[in-house]
């Protein structure tokens, strides 16, 4: 790389990083999800603005070719923030059903999220034109699988930004709230590791043997899952606590690094979804660990996630918002139909499952609008899916926007509730917000400090880390 390529790549990512930090902090201070500004920096950097009117200019910059230097650079850093997000949302996944919540846990789990998911499953061939969706891999099977995804998906790190803005963290509310989007993300990435398993065996077999080569790649995929579910966490809790590990012992945030890439590694060896190998990561190193080891390692993972907060998960949105091409890979008739058609299935479901869990009025309202935000987990779903071949570029131009867009009527509406003075749920009465400084009198720190007791068992533990520039 010569020097000159070298100061371009190094201008470009000043302007990603400074461009997403900015208008991240920015749409904050109005009560807006912070990712929609990091996407909307890179909005203004790629063909919609800055490559539609100075074309030359942004090429020089985020390269020009797949072969470009600064396309491979900006490609790896895109790809560590997507992983690095992963890891940090793994990580918080632990402790989060209390003994009150289980019930409409489980109406919420095993209603509202299967029935959009197996309702689109069943429509989407029948009646959606799919081929006006479809990727260059040309698998209808993980198209539809997609699309199911992303009418189901909720957003963990979306939500608990939203909570940790409005003071409302400490809610029985949040915690319901967060044990659904924990359980149901861990289930909807196996089936995204499964659809893009589907992708990656269609094209592997196009001379013969699909379903032999889908049937390897999804036990292998499964086969990954389980393991790390089960058998990886109390392995690493064993080298954790060796005393001959010097990496566990002296340096905790090298030997938490050392552990994702090694997940990653082995997951690309395998042919295993990457972004599910990061979050199966990040939930076997706190894993089953006591409360005294998860202390241990409280302080390497903040560090890590405030180095990723502030600069590869930034770049990670910001190269999403880059990719977003509003002047040819757009089509506002998609965009409205998936939107209203997905968020009234979601809703629909939500609130049917709320009700058969006892909820009523205004509670299930407040249910119903918090789970279809598709935040984060939406946009990395839009991303994965994109990247295998698996959907094209207006439909991943659809599924981020919508992304965008319930995410922000999900904070706007709590936002409203609280200001009334009307409770989130009847039987907690009204909320009254965690003592803290309003967005808009002072900036929101990178990292929530704040400890809120989600299991229910008295214990307290820091909300998610990184999750301010997540959401």
């Amino acid at each position: 790389m010569s020097t000159n390529q070298l100061g371009s790549l190094t201008l470009a990512l000043l302007l990603l990083v400074l461009g997403a930090n900015l208008l991240g902090q920015l749409f904050t201070r109005f009560r807006q999800p912070r990712v929609v500004g990091e996407i909307l920096a890179g909005v203004l950097l790629g063909p919609s603005l800055l490559g539609h009117f100075a074309p030359g200019t942004a090429a020089s910059l985020f390269g020009d070719g797949p072969k470009d230097p600064a396309t491979v650079v900006l490609s790896f850093l895109y790809n560590l923030g997507l992983l690095l997000l992963m890891l940090v949302s793994g990580s918080s996944v632990r402790h989060v059903l209390g003994k009150e919540n289980r019930k409409p846990t489980a109406w919420i789990l095993g209603l509202a999220k299967p029935l959009p998911f197996f309702l689109a499953l069943l429509v989407a061939p029948l009646l959606l034109p799919l081929d006006a969706m479809m990727g260059p891999v040309g698998s209808r099977q993980a198209l539809v699988l997609v699309l199911a995804i992303a009418v189901a998906v909720t957003s963990i790190p979306v939500i608990t930004k939203i909570f940790y803005d409005l003071g409302i963290l400490h809610t029985r509310f949040a915690s319901l709230m967060l044990g659904v989007a924990v359980l149901e993300d861990i289930m909807l990435w196996g089936v995204l590791a499964v659809a893009t398993a589907v992708a990656s065996a269609t094209v592997a077999a196009a001379g013969g043997g699909l379903a032999e080569t889908i049937s390897v790649h999804v036990g292998v995929n499964v086969a990954y899952v389980l393991v790390a579910l089960t058998v990886a966490p109390a392995v690493l809790r064993w080298l954790g606590r060796a005393r001959w590990n010097p990496l566990a012992q002296q340096t905790p945030a090298a030997w938490i690094i050392c552990v994702f890439l090694g997940y990653v590694a082995v997951a690309a060896a395998l042919d295993v979804t990457l972004v599910l190998a990061a979050v199966l990561a990040g939930f076997g190193i706190v894993g089953g660990m006591q409360a005294t080891e998860r202390q241990r390692l409280r302080v390497p993972l903040d560090a890590i996630s405030h180095l990723s907060g502030a600069v590869f998960i930034p770049i990670y949105f910001a190269i999403v918002g880059y990719r977003l091409d509003f002047t040819k890979a757009f089509s506002p008739l998609m965009l409205l139909a998936f939107l209203l058609g997905s968020s009234v299935v979601a809703l629909l479901s939500v609130g049917l499952a709320a009700r058969l869990a006892g909820f009523r009025g205004l509670d299930v309202a407040n249910l119903a609008l918090t789970c279809n935000a598709r935040g984060g987990p939406g946009i990395v779903l839009a991303s994965v899916a994109f990247d295998a071949g698996i959907i094209n570029a207006a439909f991943f131009t659809t599924l981020v926007v919508t992304a965008v867009l319930t995410s922000q009527a999900a904070g706007f509406w709590l936002d409203y509730v609280l200001r009334k003075g009307w409770p989130l749920l009847k039987a907690e009465g009204p909320v009254h917000s965690a003592i803290r400084p309003r967005p808009e009198l002072a900036p929101a720190p990178q990292l929530a400090p704040a400890e809120t007791d989600i299991d229910g068992d008295g214990g307290r533990r820091s909300a998610v880390p990184g999750l301010d520039s997540v959401g």
